[in-house]
């Protein structure tokens, strides 16, 4: 392969943000496996995966699309592929859509029509509602925005029971209440870019103190979710045990960045343990599903 053909394949890639889609697909296979209770159609888990990895490619090209002018203004987005110039803007968007279309058209014709609508929901919360509104407009885009991110396990769960119950409602809460903690603490990190971009996130408008008081609530109902998971008989005692003492060490660190005189190094080790505790929790989760 030539290295332009090299460049091209990885800036292909990387409008898909593909660190986020591991996370979100990781979440997907945790919420099926919750359903499935450890006795799944393998090709049905396949086409979840594809259908639900595409949708959510094509919701973070566009974007990549939609936010190219206020990605120069900011470092650690200047070099993506349409503020570097590397691809035409028309041609990333026919990009996108391509793949928002054979996303949901997989999940409506190979997994079901529930999860078909979930797909459709999460797309157009995340680049009307998220990306085209609320990201240039309210310091509400981060909360309202986890509504897309919230729902890869729910779509996972629902490609196995067809329905939408305490399960995916649950799973749903479990994510949404995750990402405002998670994300703030790198806005926190990087507040001074995002007010040179003109992005009115929570740190910006209403300082940093405000934002860390402000990822307590989410982080106390997400321990009362953890906890639900095992009242609902979704998972097991170790579930219970170990989600548990994550979600209280998580929720210890984040009140200690009231006083915390180094507020880089607190926001940054925030910020890694946001990352790493969902990719233990859903490993246990799968682990530890209630069995038949």
């Amino acid at each position: 392969m030539k290295r332009e053909d090299q460049q091209v394949f990885k800036d292909l890639i990387g409008l898909t943000k593909p660190g986020l889609l591991r996370l979100n697909v990781f979440a997907s296979i945790g919420g099926f496996w919750v359903a499935s209770k450890w006795s799944f159609d393998f090709w049905l888990l396949l086409w979840m995966i594809i259908g639900c990895t595409l949708t959510m490619a094509s919701g973070t090209v566009i974007n990549n699309f939609y936010d190219r002018e206020l990605d120069l203004k900011m470092e650690r987005t200047r070099n993506r592929t349409l503020p570097a110039g590397r691809m035409k803007p028309m041609s990333v968007l026919i990009y996108g859509i391509v793949l928002g279309v054979v996303g949901v058209t997989v999940l409506f014709t190979l997994v079901n029509v529930l999860c078909g609508i979930l797909g459709l929901i999460g797309w157009f919360a995340y680049i009307v509602v998220y990306t085209m509104w609320l990201k240039r407009t309210s310091t509400w885009s981060t909360s309202v925005g986890g509504i897309s991110g919230a729902m890869p396990p729910v779509i996972g769960y629902c490609a196995v029971t067809e329905t939408f119950d305490m399960g995916a409602i649950l799973l749903f809460a479990f994510l949404f209440l995750w990402q405002p903690a998670h994300f703030w603490s790198l806005a926190i990190r990087r507040v001074e870019e995002y007010r040179a971009a003109g992005f009115p996130l929570l740190p910006v408008v209403k300082g940093i103190k405000r934002t860390k008081i402000q990822m307590i609530p989410y982080l106390v109902l997400m321990l009362v979710t953890v906890i639900l998971f095992y009242v609902y008989d979704l998972t097991g005692m170790f579930f219970l045990i170990l989600s548990t003492i994550l979600t209280v060490f998580w929720l210890v660190h984040t009140i200690m960045g009231l006083y915390a005189k180094d507020t880089e190094k607190w926001a940054k080790f925030n910020f890694l343990i946001s990352v790493n505790y969902l990719m233990i929790v859903f490993i246990v989760m799968i682990i530890d599903t209630s069995r038949m």
